[in-house]
Formats: C-alpha cells, structure tokens, sequence
C-alpha cells in the first residue's frame, strides 16, 4: 500500500514518518473515541505525493483503532474534502 512507515509517537502526541532522514509528523490529542488531528508538520520540499500517503497511513491507523477524525489542521481538512473516501472516519454532526 504505502511507502510510508508511521510511527505513533504517544509520548509526544503525535504521528511521525522519516523521508530521507527528514522527520514529518501529526501531532494529535484525543478524548473519548475521537483524535484531533491538530497540525501536521512537514520539512522543507517534502513531496506532496508523500504527504498525501502519510496522512493516508495516520488515517488507516486512526480506523483501525475504531476512532474518529476531528481534522483540525486546515492540511488535512483539505485532504479529508478532497478524499470523500474518508468522509466515513468524520464524527457524526461534523462536516468539512
């Protein structure tokens, strides 16, 4: 599927990949069976193709825990508009 290794980095709140030694990451909090996607944070000329499925990766991660996104970084509410595919992991009453 993905070329991207995430890591959840509980400690620090927060998903993390390395492309070419570069650290990328999601930092999140969570509360009940939702996870606040707060601000994603990539180096400098970090493709788009590899933030798209790193964002994918955390998204999966996110499903498979049986939670529900609350994107509040506005990258990855314009990822979750553009991917209608995900619309699902969106709690009830939130629309983006």
């Amino acid at each position: 599927m993905s070329e991207v290794a995430v890591k959840d980095n509980d400690f620090l709140r927060q998903f993390e990949t390395r492309i070419n030694g570069k650290l990328a990451k999601i930092e999140y909090s969570s509360q009940d069976k939702k996870i606040f996607l707060t601000k994603l944070v990539l180096p400098e000329n970090f493709d788009e193709h590899l933030k798209d499925e790193f964002i994918e990766s955390v998204l999966h991660i996110v499903e498979e825990r049986n939670m529900r996104v609350v994107p509040t970084s506005p990258e990855i509410a314009r990822f979750l508009r553009k991917h209608k595919e995900y619309k699902n992991l969106l709690p009830v009453g939130i629309r983006i």
